[in-house]
């Protein structure tokens, strides 16, 4: 599933003032935390999401998949 967003919250799009047609990719300031903080030793965590229950798995391979 393809979800990019040109709208994304991390980035926005700024003209650069040397080249009036270049667009450049400014990223934004975003609230960060450790994925050790969230799991706190655990392997997955429940995030409630507009009533919705989503399962933030950490795999064997230390990747991180979300399902619903």
């Amino acid at each position: 599933m393809n979800t990019y967003n040109p709208n994304d919250f991390r980035y926005r799009v700024r003209r650069s003032d040397d080249t009036p047609t270049r667009f450049e990719r400014v990223p934004m300031a975003v609230r960060t935390l450790s994925s050790n903080t969230l799991f706190q030793g655990e392997d997955e965590i429940g995030i409630e999401h507009h009533g919705a229950l989503y399962r933030l798995k950490i795999t064997r391979q230390g990747k991180l998949i979300l399902n619903k």
